[in-house]
């Protein structure tokens, strides 16, 4: 705490009302941002000499100077907080790692036959969201059991309106193939109707409507449909049996749970939908000093700046300012919102196995980073490094034959990977297959932004390859100024086995071996294999979304209505690739200009 502020003095001015109150270090950076009920109270206890907790004093020792902003209600207080942690980021608050949206299934309701579909984002776009969902996998899990169960089709709407004949799904049984009319629109709206009563938990009623359906098939002699609709109903009570109905009145509720000391959080999120447990989700919010009850209640208005909040929120601690944090979720949803910490009944059960769920976490994820700790350790004695290093960047290079080509930079901390900060780098006007190109220009997009300290620098720069990439690579370093940083090539052995890496120090003439139980060698090994899974995750994605374009949707003037005439001509897309001029004219709407360009579209170089 800087000579200058007298921290008695100033405490002595504040009023007993709430209010909001901003911490400043020197240069006037904005340390910390808190809430009180009474000002004087809050904000004297950080200077009692009763309050000796080490994380505390470590910010009081940098303050220069606070500024109160007194409100008229708690509520008031509660917002002015959020807004300002929003902004400014303080170092020492309460931050969300990740601020990805949440998954929701959504139904494109303008279709004659919708789709049931992964999304991710505003929900401004047309149809019926379900949801939040705590996780992506648990999304895709559920789109699975649709599709298995109720064989909606799940293609785009261009795929769909292209067809002349079922496609793979429908011979596995896992659409009723209605882009060819193997399925009336009234059938299959009946199918996407049992899907959402599955989405909102009204499981029973879908099981007793296709027994009844099962059951009059039976009696029309009708025995194909019969066992058809007989598989249906194993699947759905397969489904029933996996999941944790919990609750008969099919309530939403959203529980939390934060376990742990400043500094080191665990928070755990359960979402309950249509009385349905869908899943639990923890994360691990940067910084914070606030006690876990201040913390989780700054935790859930970031969280809900993103997603709206059910009628019932449950916290596994009784939050002082849990009335204030109710109006405002209340008025942000438009609806009444109880923020309660549940003593008894179902509630209760759900907060102890969130508790339960927050506490493995954290246990895990100390575990990981006392491992992380040791490895770094051998890596610096295995570098001869002054100090285990705090920042460790990887590139790798991923293509098929030159095409595709993706770079990827992975980044681990002191704790592992810091996934938030991974990049990926799509290559433009590269010689296909020159991966020295390749990671030339991925190194030196990633290095200007560093150079011009957008990005901080890492201790250790890691490439997947040998002495030639480390070559190339240094000399983008050394134009975007830092020649200096430790860059270590790691080529896999002569089989290609892990265990017999070797390490291309640049600078060292002679490559470094090390033992195969070597903790720094593991770690290596992790930061490559990372490296290379999110490159070729990357290759994948760039690839798919370049072959699932149908090759017809970029010729010029060929529009929907004669692509659909080519296609139902010819029979499928091979049908018209095979196709000369003078029977591509023939299709209705096809001229001979049209025909010609199609053709040299399709046929370059002929």
């Amino acid at each position: 705490m800087s000579g200058d502020f007298d921290a008695r003095a100033f405490v002595a001015t504040l009023p007993r009302r709430p209010g909001v109150y901003r911490m400043y270090g020197a240069g006037g950076e904005l340390l910390y941002v808190g809430k009180a009920q009474r000002l004087r109270d809050r904000v004297g206890s950080y200077f009692s000499p009763r309050n000796l907790a080490p994380k505390v004093a470590a910010l009081v020792a940098q303050i220069v100077r606070v500024e109160v902003t007194v409100t008229n209600s708690d509520t008031e207080a509660v917002l002015l907080e959020y807004n300002l942690i929003k902004e400014h980021r303080p170092r020492y608050n309460i931050l969300l790692r990740d601020d990805k949206s949440f998954p929701y299934i959504l139904l494109r309701t303008n279709h004659d036959f919708p789709r049931f579909l992964f999304y991710r984002g505003a929900r401004q776009r047309d149809g019926r969201y379900f949801g939040p969902f705590p996780s992506a996998s648990s999304v895709h899990e559920m789109l699975t059991q649709i599709q298995k169960l109720f064989r909606i089709r799940n293609c785009r709407d261009s795929f769909f309106a292209n067809r002349s004949r079922p496609c793979l799904q429908y011979q596995i049984g896992r659409c009723t193939a209605p882009c060819v009319g193997l399925i009336s629109r009234e059938d299959y709206a009946r199918d996407v109707a049992a899907a959402v009563e599955l989405l909102e938990g009204r499981g029973s009623g879908i099981e007793k409507q296709l027994t009844e359906r099962m059951e009059a098939a039976a009696t029309a002699l009708e025995y194909e449909k019969a066992a058809q609709l007989r598989d249906q109903l194993a699947v759905l009570r397969d489904i029933q049996a996996s999941q944790v109905v919990t609750s008969a009145n099919r309530r939403d509720a959203d529980v939390f749970a934060i376990v742990g000391e400043p500094t080191e959080f665990a928070v755990s999120t359960m979402l309950v939908r249509g009385g349905r447990n869908l899943g639990t989700s923890t994360a691990f919010p940067a910084a914070g000093l606030a006690e876990p009850g201040e913390a989780l209640s700054s935790y859930l208005m970031q969280y809900y700046a993103l997603t709206a909040p059910p009628r019932e929120v449950y916290v596994n601690l009784a939050l002082p300012d849990a009335g204030a944090l109710a109006s405002v979720l209340g008025e942000r949803a438009s609806r009444q919102v109880q923020v309660s910490r549940p003593a008894r009944g179902l509630a209760a059960r759900w907060a102890a196995l969130t508790v339960e769920n927050a506490t493995q976490a954290l246990r895990m994820r100390r575990a990981q980073r006392d491992g992380v700790a040791d490895m770094r350790v051998a890596l610096a004695a295995a570098l001869d490094l002054p100090a285990p290093p705090e920042r460790m960047e990887c590139f790798d290079i991923s293509h098929t034959a030159g095409e595709g080509t993706v770079a990827s930079c992975v980044v681990f901390g002191p704790d592992g990977p810091l996934k938030s900060e991974y990049r990926r780098f799509n290559i433009a006007d590269v010689t296909p297959g020159d991966d020295y190109g390749a990671l030339r220009q991925a190194l030196a997009r990633r290095y200007a932004r560093i150079r011009d300290g957008e990005l901080p620098p890492p201790d250790v720069l890691f490439i997947d390859g040998g002495r030639g990439q480390v070559g190339e690579v240094h000399d983008v370093l050394a134009e975007q100024g830092f020649a200096d940083l430790v860059l270590v090539g790691v080529a896999k052995g002569a089989d290609r086995r892990p265990g017999q890496e070797r390490l291309f120090v640049y600078g060292e003439s002679t490559p470094r071996v090390l033992e195969p139980t070597s903790p720094a060698l593991r770690l290596i090994q992790r930061i490559r294999d990372e490296a290379h899974r999110f490159a070729i995750t990357g290759h994948r994605k760039r690839r798919a979304r370049r072959y699932h374009e149908s090759i017809l949707e970029t010729v010029p003037g060929l529009g929907p209505a004669r692509r659909r005439a080519l296609l139902r001509h010819f029979g499928g897309l091979q049908g018209v690739l095979k196709a000369g001029v003078a029977d591509l004219e023939r299709v209705a709407g096809i001229g001979p200009a049209l025909a010609q360009t199609l053709y040299d579209h399709l046929h370059p170089g002929a």
